[in-house]
């Protein structure tokens, strides 16, 4: 049987062309994996701009893009395969680039694309998302910020916890309920520019991973935001959010099955080299067992995350491939916390040390199972669309 012939029956061939494309740039990462580890997730400035201009040049920044707007416009089944190869990569190294999606397009204004959604594709700015609060993670529901019409302004008002990469940004996607008027309560979505007066940083946490994109917490006090910047209209912020969730979820999923992926030949390439009692670890069924779970766990992982990809390339409707891609991420994200467990326990004291990528995936696969919404989310997620619309929905 040829390697062709081999690969799974669901990669087309543009998605092993991309896979192919963007390996070059994941062995550069893995160079420096271990120095990133012990410097708290920073490179040398020079060797990151270098990755940044890498990931630019691979066009990633404009993956999800529509050609229209001068991106790809790539199908979610290429993108999840090139997530697939990125996410083989430790200490978030990968996170080299913005990613515009193509809701954003859709969304916003002329105006807008062409002051925030297009120099991100261009690498010109940078963005986070100021979703989450001390009280509303996974229920969106809970969120207390609020934006008061003021003329032609908003006020905002409100508290945002784990702003991934803000650090780094210069923008926030901010998400807050409208205080006051007919659609008091409503959800709406904001460009917040970084710079702009009664934003404040309260502090950024120390978390389990060596990052260099770090997870603030922000104060906005009385903070004026031009109503120019309100994406879409008020009462269209969770629905935008949800977009964005729909992807992101797939492509955690993906990262997942990439870093099973490696954890699973690293464990394999060091456990047929490691001799006990006159004979490679290998050898014994208990490794065996170990490797032979992992690797069919990683092969249902990854159908899992095409068939959802997929799905939406081919237009099936919206609710029924958020529950694909909720599927995805929940026992993709648990498969890849379950492979990093067995992977320390076969690498055994060396894979205790941070210099060992076991060491590294352990902690950081963690809080996969946690962001863009919890394992326990998405069982909620899967079982209201399979008592609305029965399993063949989901599965057919």
């Amino acid at each position: 049987m040829t390697a062709e012939a081999a690969e799974p029956f669901t990669l087309p061939p543009e998605a092993k062309a991309w896979k192919a494309r963007v390996r070059p740039l994941v062995a550069e990462l893995m160079r420096h994996e271990v120095a990133a580890e012990l410097a708290g997730g920073d490179l040398p400035k020079e060797i990151a701009a270098q990755h940044r201009e890498a990931a630019l040049a691979l066009g990633l920044s404009r993956m999800d893009v529509p050609q229209t707007e001068g991106g790809l416009g790539l199908p979610w089944l290429v993108q999840a395969a090139v997530w697939e190869e990125l996410g083989q990569v430790t200490n978030g190294l990968s996170w080299c680039f913005s990613e515009p999606q193509r809701w954003m397009v859709s969304a916003c204004s002329q105006d807008q694309i062409a002051r925030w959604i297009r120099p991100l594709m261009e690498g010109r700015r940078v963005e986070a998302y100021a979703i989450t609060e001390s009280e509303s993670g996974s229920d969106l529901e809970g969120i207390r910020t609020t934006a008061r019409r003021d003329g032609s302004d908003y006020v905002i008002d409100g508290e945002k916890w784990f702003l991934t990469g803000a650090n780094k940004a210069d923008f926030f996607f901010l998400q807050a309920r409208v205080a006051g008027g007919g659609n008091d309560g409503a959800h709406v979505l904001f460009f917040f520019d970084k710079d702009t007066p009664g934003l404040r940083l309260v502090r950024s946490p120390a978390f389990s991973h060596s990052y260099s994109a770090h997870h603030p917490i922000y104060r906005i006090e009385g903070a004026r935001v031009p109503a120019a910047n309100l994406i879409g209209g008020e009462g269209d912020g969770l629905g935008f959010t949800y977009e964005w969730f729909r992807r992101e979820r797939i492509m955690i999923a993906a990262r997942c099955c990439g870093a099973a992926r490696r954890l699973i030949e690293e464990a394999q390439a060091f456990a047929a080299q490691r001799i006990v009692s006159g004979q490679p670890i290998a050898a014994y069924q208990a490794i065996q067992f170990m490797l032979a779970d992992s690797a069919t766990e990683l092969q249902a992982a990854r159908l899992l995350t095409y068939e959802a990809a997929g799905a939406e390339d081919r237009g099936l409707d919206k609710r029924a491939v958020h529950a694909r891609a909720s599927m995805a991420k929940l026992y993709a994200s648990e498969m890849a916390g379950r492979v990093a467990d067995r992977a320390v326990q076969i690498f055994g004291g060396r894979g205790y040390m941070r210099e060992n990528v076991a060491e590294r995936f352990y902690r950081e696969l963690r809080v996969e199972r946690i962001w863009e919404g919890t394992s326990e989310i998405q069982r909620l997620i899967i079982a209201a669309s399979l008592l609305k619309r029965g399993l063949a929905a989901m599965l057919d």
